[in-house]
């Protein structure tokens, strides 16, 4: 298998920057995982430009092998990571086809309604009555996504879509015996819940099994035995 070159720029970017970083990391679930993602580093103009491009692309493919899915007249971004991630990806989506993704807008939350000026809590187009495409960094319990498909409900909007950086394919967290092991029943991803919940499609720039491949190629045995290990331990059942 070998990864698309939008994937592999994406990862290397990610691996260079130290965004994405290999280790022992105890993550909120409790969960000890070999690798690390933190979407906030991508601060730089050069890094930024690298995570859209790679955004713009994953939605451009998303779209092409789903038909069924309406071209989104919004893309939008939740509050916080969300909003840079929204407007540099509706820009790259612009550079690419102008035609297509001029007319598109994008808009954000607050996370305090204003009370004053123009009010409300959007920024940006309205979303009543349009088709919405939501973009984030990552997913872990699908609570972050789950508020937002709830707050654009209640604009008047639709969720046609959601796309994240990461899709970690591994199941959500369980309950824990006395010790606090994790049982090892089967279950969804979040991403994976969110589709089954809301019947909203799902995308990722990467997954795991994009990571595993890239480790493969370029040697790095013991981080790919590490992340296989964590895979299958935690693999979703979706």
């Amino acid at each position: 298998m070998t990864l698309p070159a939008y994937k592999t720029d994406f990862l290397e970017s990610c691996l260079s920057a130290n965004v994405l970083t290999f280790g022992t990391f105890t993550l909120k679930s409790g969960r000890h995982s070999p690798y690390f993602f933190n979407a906030g580093t991508f601060h730089t103009a050069t890094l930024l430009s690298s995570l859209s491009t790679a955004y713009a692309h994953t939605i451009i493919r998303f779209l092409r092998e789903n038909p069924a899915i309406p071209k989104p007249d919004v893309i939008f971004g939740p509050a916080y990571k969300g909003i840079p991630l929204a407007c540099a990806t509706l820009l790259e989506l612009n550079r690419l086809d102008p035609a297509t993704w001029g007319p598109v807008s994008y808009s954000y939350n607050r996370k305090e309604a204003k009370d004053h000026g123009e009010g409300g809590n959007i920024v940006g187009a309205g979303l009543k009555d349009k088709t919405v495409l939501v973009i984030d960094d990552v997913i872990t319990a699908g609570t972050a996504m789950r508020e937002t498909l709830d707050l654009v409900a209640k604009q008047g909007g639709r969720v046609v879509g959601f796309a994240v950086a990461l899709d970690r394919l591994e199941k959500m967290p369980g309950p824990k015996d006395a010790h606090g092991v994790e049982d090892d029943a089967p279950r969804m991803s979040a991403m994976g819940q969110i589709r089954k919940e809301y019947g909203v499609p799902t995308t990722s720039i990467v997954t795991l099994d994009d990571l595993i491949v890239l480790m493969r190629e370029k040697g790095e045995e013991g981080d790919m035995a590490r992340l296989e290990g964590y895979r299958a331990k935690y693999q979703a059942s979706d």
